[in-house]
């Protein structure tokens, strides 16, 4: 065939799959309009509201939510997504709907992943997805596993305490969110692999805090591909390419691990660590249901990484930030810590449980500073009525767990940062029961990793405040910056003193 008989067959073939996409998108609106769905705007022909997003989408759909109601049917180019803005609307899609909302919408940059499809957060609910979360909840994160590494995660907060004590000593200033993501990084290494798989100012690990980031960023990056079905063979936006990059870096860097790990196992029981990777390894030895091959290994590590830095870290980012800018909390706090932990002693795991005040910081710091903006998508698994209204199958639901934490129906002074609010109310463990407070999110998705990510920050701000006094050299800026994560816009530079 010479090029032009190939071009001419390559755009009949594009024409006709378009074609069929735009015919499939019209036969769905067509039996959707049979149906009642929730309110919201027009939009325009073809990109539906899509203009209306703009860069802090969270904020957008606040908007609109506001005008069409805490449940809501926004078109976005060729697909419909339903919105929930308030806690009773989430309570119905996570909770009392919950199992029919248990399906997965994968964005079009995850797909970039090797394995995605494997992967804990976009699993469908089946066999897989339950043996992975029992063995989260049974090997890694039970409080029983999580007890018995406190001492590895207080040795880990001696180490953070030396970095901060040769800056200042240096008259330094600390990239607070980068700190906070090197201790995370030492210390899930330390659980999985019983090593620093990186040094702390190497270049590998300014690396990897830019995969980190960039996965988040690019996974809640606007993304034509999740809005035009038939434009995603093309990554017009280059998102896939560019994430790929990122994903296939930390594969490698946790084959590396595995392969170590392997050649020590083969050396026999004197050579293992019994760390976490020991646990999952020992899972790839068993036949049948029960065991696990390299690649679920893999990808739950994998996930670990992602999913236990950068959140973390820009919560404790966010958490000295507000103290930095507000005086009589930041005194409250350090007092607390100086009347409750013995003198000369630093601040341990075990001593959490009697800082209320500081818990107080940290669950104010998730309510205004949401660490997701938007609970990971969910997708109907069947139609569901709700409130009058139908869902229909494989819809998209997104959950505005943004827009519910700043809701003044459920928080006096919602923009306000008052720690106050959390002293008098029964939330324990990060979990309202109105679901007005779900920074880990809610139903049987909820995050896995919670307990220890509540430990992992609260211990690191606790240590920060307790050990050291801070100020400003440069002023601070508040401004967000959209993702998966709401990071601070402008990193906390701060001076230890």
């Amino acid at each position: 065939m010479d090029l032009y008989g190939f071009l001419f067959s390559s755009f009949l073939l594009l024409t006709s799959y378009i074609f069929i996409e735009i015919a499939k998108r019209f036969i769905m609106i067509i039996q959707n309009k049979k149906k009642k769905l929730p309110p919201g705007p027009i939009g325009f022909p073809l990109i539906g509201s899509l203009l209306s997003l703009g860069d802090q989408s969270h904020e957008s759909l606040t908007n609109l939510a506001k005008i069409y109601g805490p449940l809501m049917t926004v078109r976005l180019g060729f697909v419909n997504v339903v919105v929930a803005s308030s806690a009773e609307m989430a309570k119905e899609i996570l909770q009392t709907n919950g199992m029919a909302f248990m399906g997965r919408h994968i964005p079009d940059a995850v797909t970039a992943e090797k394995g995605y499809n494997l992967a804990l957060p976009w699993l469908p609910i089946g066999p897989q997805w339950k043996k992975l979360r029992k063995i989260c909840n049974t090997q890694i994160f039970s409080h029983q596993k999580l007890d018995g590494l406190q001492d590895l995660r207080n040795k880990m907060m001696e180490n953070m305490i030396e970095r901060v004590v040769e800056a200042r000593e240096a008259k330094e200033a600390i990239d607070i969110g980068r700190l906070v993501f090197v201790t995370s990084v030492q210390l899930l290494s330390n659980t999985i692999f019983s090593i620093d798989i990186l040094h702390p100012n190497s270049n590998d690990m300014k690396e990897l805090h830019l995969l980190t980031t960039n996965i988040m960023l690019l996974v809640g990056k606007p993304n034509l591909g999740d809005y035009f079905p038939f434009l995603k063979p093309f990554d017009l936006q280059r998102i896939r390419r560019e994430i790929k990059v990122s994903y296939d870096r930390l594969h490698e860097l946790v084959d590396d691990m595995i392969d170590r790990h392997m050649k020590n196992r083969n050396f026999g029981l004197d050579h293992r660590h019994g760390d976490l990777l020991d646990v999952l390894l020992d899972f790839t030895e068993m036949e049948g249901a029960e065991g696990l091959t390299r690649m679920d290994v893999k990808l739950l590590i994998v996930e670990f990484f992602i999913a236990g830095t950068e959140p973390i870290s820009t919560t404790v980012e966010w958490a000295m930030a507000e103290l930095l800018q507000n005086p009589t909390i930041y005194s409250k706090t350090k007092q607390e810590l100086e009347h409750k932990i013995p003198s000369g002693r630093t601040v341990q795991e075990q001593d959490l449980p009697r800082l209320p005040y500081l818990m107080a910081v940290i669950k104010e710091t998730m309510r205004l500073h949401t660490t997701a903006p938007f609970l990971l998508p969910h997708r109907a698994e069947q139609d569901v009525e709700i409130c009058g209204y139908t869902i229909p199958k494989n819809t998209r639901v997104l959950v505005n767990a943004w827009s519910i934490s700043k809701d003044p129906l459920y928080w006096d002074a919602p923009t306000i940062f008052k720690p106050e609010r959390f002293m008098n109310l029964d939330i324990t463990d990060f979990r309202s029961k109105d679901l007005s407070f779900m920074p880990f999110g809610a139903g049987r998705r909820i995050c896995a990793g919670m307990n220890l990510a509540v430990r992992m920050e609260s211990l690191i701000f606790a240590t920060l405040v307790q050990k050291f006094d801070w100020k400003l050299p440069n002023g601070i800026a508040m401004g967000e910056k959209f993702g998966i994560t709401l990071k601070k816009a402008e990193p906390l530079i701060a001076m230890p003193v």
